[in-house]
């Protein structure tokens, strides 16, 4: 069975500006449907996956994913027609309040009425038969198809967190047997992905964009200084339940759609809010905080309940709050759980994913669904094709070394001796975060490296910290990872902490309170990599590297070698490692 998901909901931005002009930049991000993506699921594997972002350079884009679905068609040499089924990963309803003649009925006509994705794959691909086989998959159904059926998991607890799906902005389900059942839903009025959200707009940054950049900054707070004012906004219940009565200050459409009446409130509450771009204050540092720790009492909170009631074991988490490493980590370090698993496309990208899986588990059951690994399911290229690209360019300087452990070598001693590497490596990486395929890798070891490449090349607020990569056999020698639960560590979605022991001598990874957001690799997982951090321990002593990824601020993770070129030039990067190649700043005249 050939099945294809997508994600996304185009025009719903479009759609904001022309009912409502003059808004800030920022309250126009504020809509749903972003991080539109295509996945290809072919017998219970998939074979292709890629966000529209990669191909358009549009930061977290809603727009509709031709170019993902072009790519995921190509790469199985399939056509549209060739598809069994198409899945979206939204399935809205026109409700009661939709159904007027006002600003929400336009909204669903023009945006989220499932006939509206029909039609804009009439449009990119005309005459193809789309409609029959084009199935809205419920939002939270399709992320918890995205961790469940990929997660090697038979039975375990499910939680889907983030702003809004459908109606809902929690959901929890059993998985058991290859089936998901649903136990508890929260509706969008106590979202905890829009409280977040809200306190992200609150403290200068984007909504929906730029809520890591708040999980950052939490760790330099005191998360105890406004404890009994957050009690005030969000209230803990008895069983699972949980309030968030601060949310309810967004009175009119224009608020719900501003959220102005919160932002009224929280500076009430906290003080002025944050300009984008201007000083952060202690006190932003500690709102933070106890923003952080509201929303990992009430996932706490959540889990508990239903670890007692359900007796699962093992757990699945998605959605756009499990982006959330710091939260992540705390859920992986309480024992709740034997294991957890978050998928790399956590957010809303991974739900073309989920759309896809969760059609082939309900319709082809006999055939079962093959757990991951690694996502590297995106675009890539030959030595050959990188080489036609390498020589018709006049202002670098590249060689080719076919000898892996040469290859190798001259990386780990160009790293040893403190240049900064772009590396480029085999398909592009499905989700936010680089995982040895699209990366820029560095020296662990001194702090003045992490505020190198902050202040130089990735332009970005110096309290962001970096995420070490390490291979999967020292990870515990390293960081407080327990033997066995290596694996956990994969996609870059955990934090932990640095050992003591080692915290001076990796102060490019290790973020102020002691922890790390780590990725562990195997030499089954990544073995390029793999080999990289044993060349380079073999130097050092120490199999670590800093891992960011290969882009720039506003832009996304390059895709192509002409934009891995021009993004290594742009950037100043000391050199460039893409397939078999090296190369070199400089005109080759």
């Amino acid at each position: 069975m050939r099945i294809l998901g997508i994600s996304g909901l185009h025009d719903s931005e479009e759609f904001k500006r022309r009912e409502l002009p003059g808004l800030s930049e920022r309250e126009y991000r504020i809509s749903q449907g972003r991080d539109s993506a295509a996945a290809l699921v072919v017998d219970g594997r998939i074979v292709a996956a890629a966000a529209e972002e990669r191909f358009t350079g549009d930061k977290s884009t809603g727009r509709f994913p031709v170019n993902a679905i072009r790519f995921c068609l190509d790469r199985a040499g399939l056509g549209l027609d060739d598809l069994d089924l198409i899945g979206h990963g939204f399935a809205h309803e026109r409700s009661e309040l939709e159904s007027g003649d006002g600003y929400l009925a336009r909204r669903f006509t023009e945006v989220y009425d499932p006939e509206r994705q029909v039609g804009w794959f009439a449009e990119h691909f005309p005459g193809a038969a789309v409609r029959s086989r084009f199935t809205p998959v419920p939002h939270h159904l399709a992320h918890a198809a995205s961790a469940y059926y990929v997660s090697g998991f038979d039975d375990c607890l499910v939680l889907v967190a983030d702003g809004r799906g459908e109606t809902d902005s929690l959901t929890v389900l059993a998985g058991t047997g290859g089936k998901l059942e649903v136990l508890h839903t929260v509706p969008a009025m106590h979202s905890l992905g829009t409280l977040y959200g809200v306190f992200t707009l609150y403290l200068g940054f984007e909504m929906a964009l730029d809520e890591y950049k708040m999980m950052g900054l939490a760790s330099y707070g005191d998360r105890t200084r406004y404890e009994r004012e957050m009690r005030q906004l969000v209230r803990l219940r008895p069983g699972p339940e949980f309030a968030l009565p601060l949310l309810a200050r967004d009175g009119d459409l224009l608020q719900r759609e501003t959220h102005r009446g919160v932002l009224a409130v929280l500076e009430e509450t906290f003080g002025p809010a944050r300009e984008p771009g201007g000083p952060i204050e202690r006190r932003h540092m500690d709102v933070a905080a106890a923003a952080q720790a509201a929303l990992e009492n009430c996932l706490l909170h959540v889990l508990r309940h239903f670890r007692r009631q359900t007796g699962l074991r093992d757990l699945c988490y998605a959605g756009g709050v499990a982006l959330n490493c710091t939260a992540n980590g705390l859920i992986l370090r309480s024992r709740l759980f034997d294991r957890v698993f978050v998928p790399p496309g956590a957010g809303d990208d991974g739900t073309a994913v989920g759309s896809a899986l969760y059609l082939h588990a309900t319709r082809k059951p006999e055939t079962p669904i093959q757990p991951m690994r690694m996502p590297y399911w995106g675009t890539a290229y030959e030595s050959g094709e990188i080489a036609e690209h390498l020589a018709a360019r006049e202002d670098v300087r590249a060689r080719r070394v076919t000898d892996e452990a040469e290859l190798l070598a001259e990386v780990a001693e160009a790293l040893e001796r403190g240049e900064v590497v772009a590396w480029f490596q085999g398909g592009m990486e499905f989700g936010p975060r680089a995982l040895g395929c699209r990366s820029i890798l560095a020296d662990p070891r001194e702090a003045r490296m992490r505020d190198h490449i902050n202040n130089l090349i990735k332009k970005r607020e110096d309290f962001r910290p970096f995420a070490p990569v390490v291979t999967e056999a020292d990870a515990s020698t390293f960081f407080e990872i327990g033997r066995g639960r290596e694996r956990q560590y994969a996609h870059m979605l955990f934090t932990t902490r640095t050992r003591p022991e080692h915290r001076d001598r990796l102060g490019a990874v290790t973020h102020v309170d002691g922890t790390a957001r780590v990725q562990a690799v195997g030499p089954d997982a990544n073995p390029l990599l793999h080999g990289l951090l044993e060349a380079f321990g073999a130097r050092t002593g120490m199999p670590v590297l800093l891992n960011t990824s290969f882009n720039m601020r506003g832009q996304p993770i390059v895709r192509t070698p002409r934009e891995a070129v021009d993004t290594f030039l742009r950037a100043g990067l000391d050199r460039l490692v893409i397939g078999d190649h090296v190369v070199l700043p400089g005109s080759t005249t």
